[in-house]
């Protein structure tokens, strides 16, 4: 019979004494260059770990990722955490997972599995937003796809569960990464365009951290350790429980009872209703213990763990890395040859933005790091072989939020506002560039350093509070092209994600244009828009693409929208009703009706002529046809015009 546990009447304050205490000891060593960069790897292989002399490790990293010994790399990252306060860790990079071989290697962990799907969502990484297999995977040696399974968290696991059976062992499976955090309750999976149960039920995780994960793993290792079990753990914030129908569910002002999978699986309004629930919950300062039945199981979601201190940012971020990848692999890694010489300053973030997962996982707060420890790791790159001079970006999830906090910490402990500059830049939120701005000039001042780009992008109604921001930026920190995400030009759909007006991208526009001219260069903006976001129309997509014809813009790329696990805007997609207010909102599902929008925004190809045609003609707008300035496409096709594909809606015949 299980052991009934104690009724939780309200979510303790994290044990933030005893985390801190395990982050601050990793920044007790050496400062320099000849401790930043460390020349040996985490074993990635059984016979590594033997010529260190192990019989076995602590922990072993599973993940869908090659091994890359980088801080933006999340195995990297956390295998150094835990590597620093004192435990032996192994990486299991893209294990074989159709057979448990791969998963004997190392033996068992004397302490825990930590299974990711990798960086990137596994279905997301491995399709189009046309449910179409991908050709490339950037976090694969040569851009090679297929390297790790669909739904690659749950595949880890079961290969996991039975290397402790074939090991006879029972170290506890611990889930995490954006894949795990973003399914941690019931929620609408795209690909098989249904309402998937927690992870916690598929993939059968003893429990699964959400969010950022170096301080829940260092306080998992250590109770371990201590002789805890994982049921002893489930007081621990930023995870995620399944209790059985004889464990006593937490209960009482401190929780909040979600609708079950089963209401939200059978009701649209149900699943709406969840997910602003669950939104609302999500903020490391007011969040509740928040639970949902999944049949005679409960899944209970412990709050997000309290950002990380300055300090602490500091302690993870200037832990020795090889800042290159494992030697084992002869091909590159298409992503970490887009970060090599990255620096990250800060993470989190306030925008709120509802197709986006950044907020959700790593925290609304923004989370930066020191001056010092930034220009440390600027300085150590120079020691990286192969380094030009030049430090590809200097930035986060969004470069100029950084060390903008709310200006009231009495009055942000309280607030649920779930985005800090929408739909208006909130008062209390402290704008001031000056941080982000002596940190550039610092950066750039090193000795030995060329260039530092600005390639992250920033946020155009946070810039136009600083007008010397948007000069140093110009004049120092820009490669020709600077990266800007207006998103849309429809003020209907720019509210349903929470951006704000095409008006402001025009200013900035204009403002950037004066200020490239002023520094004597000639520079572009790189705007990114969301085809098929819910709130999007045909009439809203031609509106875009008359919105790019009048101002010149060619987008060579377009983001078609992918609902991911957990946002808003696929509750929307989903539903087609907003969960805040459940009112009807426009979404595009069928395939060919994507299509259309996403030609209009590249309505300037000749092989789109034919689906732009096709729209215009449907939404009875021909006038946008001709050889008029306005008219988005000729009268008659280009040669080199592209019939649609019968997958594509059927072909057109004149």
């Amino acid at each position: 019979m299980s052991t009934r546990l104690p009724v939780i009447q309200a979510p303790a304050e994290p044990p933030r004494q005893a985390v801190s205490r395990d982050l601050l000891a990793l920044g007790k060593r050496k400062r320099g260059p000849e401790a930043t960069i460390n020349r040996r790897f985490l074993p990635l292989s059984g016979d590594e770990m033997k010529s260190l002399g192990w019989d076995r490790p602590d922990v072993i990293f599973v993940t869908g990722d090659a091994y890359v010994d980088h801080p933006s790399f999340a195995m990297a990252l956390l295998g150094r955490v835990l590597e620093a306060a004192g435990h032996k860790v192994a990486i299991l990079s893209q294990p074989r997972w159709k057979q448990v071989d791969d998963f004997l290697q190392f033996g068992a962990p004397r302490l825990f599995w930590a299974v990711s799907a990798g960086n990137m969502d596994s279905m997301i990484n491995a399709y189009t937003a046309n449910k179409k297999v991908r050709n490339d995977d950037a976090y694969s040696p040569g851009g090679k796809s297929g390297q790790r399974p669909d739904r690659a968290t749950n595949a880890y696991v079961q290969r996991c569960r039975e290397a402790n059976k074939k090991l006879g062992v029972k170290a506890p499976v611990v889930a995490g990464g954006v894949e795990a955090s973003l399914r941690r309750v019931a929620h609408y999976d795209y690909w098989s365009d249904k309402v998937n149960p927690s992870i916690l039920l598929t993939s059968k995780a003893d429990f699964v951290v959400h969010g950022m994960g170096e301080a829940p793993i260092l306080e998992i290792a250590r109770r371990l350790k201590a002789g805890e079990t994982v049921r002893d753990l489930r007081d621990m914030r930023s995870t995620a429980s399944m209790y059985g129908k004889k464990d006593e569910v937490p209960s009482g002002d401190g929780v909040l009872e979600l609708p079950s999978f089963e209401q939200t699986r059978d009701s649209v309004r149900d699943f709406a209703r969840a997910t602003f629930l669950l939104h609302e919950e999500m903020n490391a300062f007011n969040g509740r213990v928040v639970t949902q039945k999944h049949g005679d199981r409960t899944v209970v979601i412990n709050p997000v763990i309290t950002p990380l201190s300055e300090v602490e940012m500091d302690a993870i971020y200037d832990l020795p890395f090889a800042r290159r990848p494992h030697p084992a692999y002869d091909a590159k890694i298409p992503a970490f040859e887009m970060i090599k010489t990255s620096v990250t300053v800060m993470r989190g973030c306030f925008g709120g933005c509802t197709f986006c997962s950044i907020t959700m996982h790593q925290g609304r707060p923004i989370q930066s790091r020191s001056q010092d420890s930034v220009l440390r790791e600027v300085r150590a790159l120079r020691h990286t072989p192969g380094f030009n001079g030049v430090v590809s970006d200097i930035g986060g999830p969004t470069a100029n939020m950084y060390k903008m906090r709310c200006s009231k910490p009495k009055v942000e402990a309280l607030c649920r506002r779930p985005s800090c500059v929408h739909p208006s830049v909130c008062k209390l939120l402290n704008t001031d560039h000056a941080p982000i701005i002596d940190l550039m000039k610092k950066a750039r001042a090193v000795k030995g350093i060329k260039k530092v780009h600005v390639a992250s992008g920033i946020r155009m109604d946070l810039a136009k509070h600083s007008q010397e921001y948007l000069d140093e930026l110009v004049t120092h920190h820009v490669g020709g092209h600077l990266k800007v995400a207006p998103e849309h030009a429809s003020d209907t759909v720019l509210n349903t994600m929470r951006k704000p007006s095409i008006d402001d991208f025009d200013r900035f526009g204009k403002a950037f244009k004066a200020a490239s001219k002023r520094a004597g260069k000639e520079q572009y903006l790189v705007p990114y828009f969301i085809s098929g976001h819910p709130g999007a129309d045909l009439n809203a997509a031609i509106e875009l693409a008359s919105f790019l014809k009048a101002n010149g813009y060619k987008p060579r790329q377009v983001q078609d929208f992918i609902p991911a696990p957990m946002d808003v805007a696929t509750a929307m997609y989903y539903t087609g009703l907003d969960p805040r207010t459940l009112k009807p909102v426009p979404t595009t599902r069928r395939l060919k009706d994507r299509q259309m929008q996403r030609a209009l925004l590249q309505f300037f190809k000749p092989e789109n002529w034919h689906e732009v045609k096709a729209a215009l003609t449907q939404a009875g707008r021909e006038d946008l046809i001709g050889n008029g300035p306005e008219c988005l496409i000729p009268w008659r096709p280009p040669a080199s015009a592209k019939r649609p594909s019968r997958g594509g809606g059927g072909r057109r015949r004149r």
